[in-house]
């Protein structure tokens, strides 16, 4: 049905086509939709937000630690960086591979000994071959002819497995101040699709790194099992709310403690007697006064080691000069200063 115009509309239209007005009202650009990340609800993400959030600090350590050694190994400005940290199913870093890829599994010892899947690590071609290159004398910006159908020699697999050592060794600093673990041997997997150890369906996260060697750039791609995780933070979680957790640690963290503090000096006082004298005595002692201290002679005196009673002893000569024969601790349910004054109330016997 037409649109039926009012007499105040035919008029604004009569009046525009006498002014020549004819100018299309400029059409408003258009509001771009916001876009959604999609979600699985068929596949639930199992590894928590602020879990994401500790593996991104922990691989931000890593690539510092890794740039530096790097750049003194092949002397050459190498930088890490974290690109992404995401949850995925084990199946598509697999997929990701071709046939000519290889990667380096190494298990961890926890401090529980409880067995879990190894950790993997996978490097594109062009960054690890030209670290060979720089290692074997090269400057590492030869690589004419690397594509995905390259195969690795004999000689080249021996220094990937060498290389990837070192980067399974920063993955240990890079966790060090959460959780202490012990490495075993490292493997070469040449053949990804008969990689067994993690099933295909496993929950895994997957930590990408940006790695850039002189003008080579390439990543490296870390996967990591849900179920390796989940005793890692369990250990990390459980160390959190209870720092005594095994009397190992406390006896080492003992040990730490005090051989830092062994040579540290303190002032030991030895305290003989205490006596109240008035003012007028104090205002009126000269040379050659004697200060009777109320006690017997023979009795035992204090050892004050910073401002404490600690030890109690009787005093003498040794070498020519005066010293304490330590006799013990003093009562631990008196105070010592009563202890002393209570020392100071005994009778003196008769002369």
């Amino acid at each position: 049905m037409a649109e039926v115009l009012s007499q105040s509309q035919i008029d604004a239209l009569l009046k525009g086509m006498r002014s020549g007005d004819n100018k299309k009202e400029e059409e408003k650009p258009a509001v771009e939709e916001k876009k959604y990340r999609k979600y699985d609800f068929y596949s639930p993400k199992k590894i928590t937000k602020d879990k994401i959030k500790l593996l991104k600090g922990i691989y931000d350590n890593y690539s510092r630690i890794a740039s530096s050694r790097l750049n003194g190994m092949l002397r050459v400005n190498c930088e890490l960086s974290v690109l992404t940290v995401e949850e995925q199913r084990f199946f598509e870093f697999s997929n990701m591979l071709s046939e000519n890829d290889i990667f380096i599994t190494q298990k961890l010892k926890l401090p529980n000994k409880s067995s879990q899947p190894p950790i993997l690590v996978h490097i594109d071609q062009a960054p690890i071959l030209s670290m060979m290159d720089r290692l074997l004398g090269g400057d590492g910006s030869d690589l004419k002819g690397i594509d995905s159908n390259y195969s690795y020699t004999d000689i080249e697999i021996e220094l990937y497995r060498k290389i990837m050592g070192y980067f399974l060794d920063f993955t240990l600093e890079a966790w060090a101040n959460y959780i202490h673990v012990e490495t075993e041997n490292v493997y070469l997997e040449e053949n990804p699709s008969l990689f067994q150890e993690i099933s295909l369906d496993e929950t895994i996260a997957i930590i990408m790194l940006k790695v850039v060697t002189g003008t080579t750039e390439g990543k490296i791609t870390v996967c990591l099992s849900r179920t390796l995780l989940i005793e890692m933070f369990n250990i990390i979680d459980s160390r959190k709310h209870a720092v005594d957790v095994s009397g190992l640690d406390t006896a080492d963290t003992r040990s730490v403690i005090m051989s830092k503090i062994k040579n540290s000096a303190l002032t030991v006082q030895a305290d003989m007697g205490r006596v109240a004298v008035s003012v007028k005595d104090i205002h009126d002692l000269q040379v050659g006064d004697i200060i009777d201290l109320e006690r017997p002679k023979d009795s035992e005196i204090y050892l004050r080691i910073g401002g404490e009673s600690w030890l109690q002893g009787r005093l003498g000569t040794y070498k020519k000069n005066a010293a304490v024969l330590v006799s013990g601790r003093p009562d631990a349910e008196r105070e010592p200063d009563r202890n002393i004054e209570e020392k100071m109330e005994e009778p003196v016997p008769a002369e």
